[in-house]
């Protein structure tokens, strides 16, 4: 069996000691992940062959390479700069290569053909054919580049992410490339919200599980309802994406427990589903716009 192409498989074919990665599955359970690659200081050497597959890299670029030597097929077809903020698809068909001569960091997203049509399915949409693109010409891609920014902080900090927020930015990736590179519309038709029942019942699984492991896939199963679909219900009956949902119910959590004020920061954060105390205070004061520890001041004073 064929190993996928992101994280520790991506990373020592591109010689990149740290290749971190997230992973969510497609509706046919087919992987797509995103793994974030950096060299400072690489040996010269041509990249390592990537195996073949029916599958698509998707790369945003953090660092500028001017004069990149991109191979396809054994051969070379281009030279030419690479640069940062910019977007590059890579068949793996094709077998892209790239000379490794400087420094290099990039966020790579791995799109089996499998999941794609399986997303595009959702939609109501046809399978999906080749992807349009140049090989080493990059693209001015704002939605590649917002996706791959909100995703880096996952990758740097995997045990503060909850999955809800994996699948949604991933299948959204997914989404994106169909539509602006296979030329499909995916939008699908603007449906209602869930029915009063399904919002009660998804909200409930949402909050007996704050740590996050629950998958969109298995929430929107629960319904018998695409994830897609799912999603954009979800949102119209509670006016927030799932991921975002949950993150409005731990801050909730922890300010009931907040009054408690025997309990130390750090045993609040665990028992409101944060990962440690820092993170309580990240999420906390972006959504209450106060720090836990002033808000429990405050809401003493009161």
């Amino acid at each position: 069996m064929t190993a996928s192409v992101y994280g520790h498989n991506l990373g020592r074919r591109l010689r990149s000691d740290q290749a971190p990665a997230l992973t969510t599955r497609s509706l046919r359970s087919t992987e797509l992940a995103v793994t974030e690659c950096r060299n400072d200081a690489p040996e010269f050497g041509l990249s390592g062959s990537l195996p073949g597959e029916d599958a698509y890299l998707v790369s945003f670029k953090l660092r500028d390479y001017s004069q990149c030597e991109c191979w396809e097929e054994g051969r070379p077809v281009i030279t030419a700069d690479v640069h940062s903020g910019a977007t590059y698809l890579y068949d793996l068909r094709r077998d892209p290569r790239y000379v490794i001569d400087k420094p290099f960091h990039s966020v790579f997203f791995y799109l089996p053909r499998t999941a794609l049509n399986a997303i595009g399915q959702q939609a109501g949409t046809r399978r999906v054919g080749d992807l349009a693109y140049q090989p080493g010409i990059g693209s001015d891609d704002d939605i590649v580049r917002h996706l791959s920014v909100s995703l880096l902080a996952g990758l740097h900090r995997p045990h503060e992410v909850n999955q809800l927020f994996v699948d949604h930015l991933l299948l959204a990736i997914g989404s994106h490339v169909i539509q602006a590179y296979g030329g499909l519309d995916v939008s699908g038709p603007v449906r209602g919200g869930l029915a009063a029942w399904q919002t009660r019942r998804a909200c409930e699984l949402l909050a007996a599980d704050l740590e996050g492991k629950l998958s969109l896939q298995r929430l929107a199963a629960e319904f018998g309802l695409s994830t897609s679909h799912f999603s954009r219900a979800f949102r119209i009956s509670t006016g927030l994406p799932p991921h975002r949902w949950l993150m409005q119910q731990r801050v909730s959590k922890a300010k009931q427990l907040l009054s408690d004020r025997r309990l130390p920061l750090s045993e609040v954060a665990i028992a409101a589903g944060f990962a440690n105390q820092s993170h309580l205070t990240r999420v906390f004061s972006s959504i209450a716009g106060i720090s836990p520890g002033a808000w429990r001041r405050e809401s003493g004073s009161r």
